[in-house]
């Protein structure tokens, strides 16, 4: 299928559109993590409960989930260069709104309208790269744009530590304000302005259909934890109205006239699958940047300065990645690099499978760059490969919904690996605790040495901490190994992509037919 001209001619200034896209992807990026570490500064500053303090998350993760799928519509109807305009300036005020909050209720609301605004960036971004590069050299931008969606998140706890150590939580949000000026100032100046397609009607019960579906879905998500999952009745309906919706809207797409979403989408097979394949993507690409800090942290007692410094090599592996990608497009085929990709990603976490409670900093930083290096061999032939048969027409609407793919899939990885963290520190604690008795050789060589006392309270409270933290430890190297997994069960999908071929003279990928 030969790729479709750029509407609007010949593009120049590729350099100038690729650094103002990029910067509106890294400052959308970043906020997907950035604030995470800051919640127990808010937390207080606010004067509110942790499961309150959380809806800044949520609060940000639902918007933006909902109003992604809309990005191909209103780029459509009202043009995406003017989309995209307006998505920067939305998301920048309300970034510095959300600086400026001084109670609860301000600052909740004020993340809702930044994910309003922001769910639309990545996904314009992504199409106008795609738009802005010819075919042969969509590996290359994708490795471009993959910078900021990866290393943004990767590098987001890392910058949020030090602005919330050194200056204020608040500024976890002002460092938004000269990305959103340079990035708006670019795009108005360079990008061009695509055809509008007034034709276009808007699918009111579609949207609606699956927006319930989706804000069901991130909220059992966000709840279940806290609530004991299945076992909360307000769980139970979240996921049933969640799981109605979704048929409801799946069965509405495929018999109405004129859907939310084109149904042309899934009849392109590399699409589909790329779909599923950037769904186990997004499990496992923040999940472990998830467990690090708190395994650094509270097991092993380093300071949140020194966590970040200890994960940013993951995202110098990552960027690494992405350049050698970029020069082995057209050349390699994308099949072989998700595989290098997959299994790069497999053997890091299969070392971290042995991780304790000795282990260095060097630990830490090797099989971060491994992870990086593996994510960076992942996530850009994936993007190459799912876009390289979709017509160009279909841009706006596959890029805004292979970016709630993925965003699902962070959400489910992250409420899996966290549920999975407290179930097994528990059953841990309990099969490590028939262990101390007055007959373990161990104990009663700490009580005659008189580092134990068994007959005091703070004795049986050391003890007690001490096989707490031990199990702790064994539920971390239980969540890395199920990871391991689920990136080895990815594996088939490659199979499933439509073959592809160096073009000749390395001039880029080339679909066979």
């Amino acid at each position: 299928m030969p790729a479709a001209a750029n509407a609007s001619g010949p593009v120049t200034h590729r350099g100038a559109i690729t650094v103002s896209v990029m910067l509106s992807t890294i400052m959308q990026a970043l906020d997907t993590t950035i604030a995470n570490v800051a919640l127990p500064h808010m937390q207080g500053t606010m004067g509110a409960t942790y499961e309150q303090i959380s809806w800044v998350l949520t609060s940000y993760i639902v918007a933006a989930a909902i109003c992604i799928p809309l990005t191909g519509f209103l780029a459509g109807r009202f043009g995406r260069k003017r989309l995209f305009l307006w998505s920067v300036v939305g998301f920048t005020i309300t970034s510095m709104l959300c600086g400026a909050a001084q109670n609860l209720t301000q600052i909740v609301l004020f993340r809702l309208l930044q994910g309003v605004f922001g769910a639309s960036l990545v996904p314009l971004s992504q199409a106008v790269l795609l738009d802005t590069y010819p075919r042969e050299q969509h590996g290359s931008a994708m490795a471009l744009w993959g910078l900021g969606v990866m290393v943004g998140p990767i590098l987001g706890p890392t910058l949020g530590g030090w602005l919330t150590e050194y200056y204020n939580w608040r500024w976890v949000f002002y460092i938004n304000l000269p990305f959103g000026i340079l990035a708006w100032l670019g795009i108005a100046t360079y990008v061009h302005e695509t055809p509008l397609r007034a034709g276009r009607r808007f699918d009111w019960l579609g949207f609606a259909l699956l927006s319930v579906a989706i804000g069901a879905f991130q909220m059992m998500l966000d709840r279940g934890g806290t609530l004991d999952w299945f076992a909360s009745s307000e769980v139970v309906v979240e996921a049933i109205v969640a799981g109605g919706a979704l048929y409801l809207f799946v069965a509405h797409t495929f018999t109405h006239e004129h859907p939310f979403l084109e149904p042309q989408l899934f009849r392109d097979r590399n699409f589909v699958v790329g779909l599923l394949f950037i769904f186990v993507v997004g499990m496992i690409l923040l999940t472990t940047m998830t467990l690090l800090p708190p395994f650094l942290q509270n097991l092993m007692g380093y300071p949140v300065v020194d966590v970040g410094l200890l994960l940013a090599p993951r995202g110098v592996g990552t960027m690494f990645a992405m350049l050698a990608v970029g020069r082995l497009s057209g050349r390699v085929d994308v099949r072989l690099q998700l595989l290098v990709g997959l299994a790069l990603t497999a053997i890091s976490q299969w070392e971290m499978t042995h991780f304790d409670l000795d282990i260095s900093g060097w630990d830490i930083v090797r099989t971060g760059i491994v992870q990086g290096l593996g994510l960076g061999f992942l996530f850009v032939p994936l993007s190459t490969v799912t876009f390289s048969t979709l017509p160009a027409v279909l841009r706006n609407d596959g890029t805004s919904l292979y970016s709630l793919i993925r965003n699902i899939g962070m959400s489910i990885g992250i409420s899996i690996v966290i549920t999975m963290l407290a179930r097994w520190t528990q059953s841990g604690h309990a099969a490590l605790a028939q262990y101390i008795n007055p007959f373990s050789l161990p104990l009663r060589a700490a009580v005659d040495a008189g580092a134990l006392d068994l007959h005091s309270l703070q004795g049986l409270a050391i003890i007690d901490e001490e096989v707490t933290r031990q199990a702790a430890t064994l539920a971390y190297l239980q969540d890395f190994r199920l990871m391991m997994w689920v990136t080895l069960a990815a594996i088939p999908l490659i199979a499933m992509l439509r073959p592809t071929k160096a073009a000749s003279g390395g001039a880029g990928v080339a679909v066979a037919e």
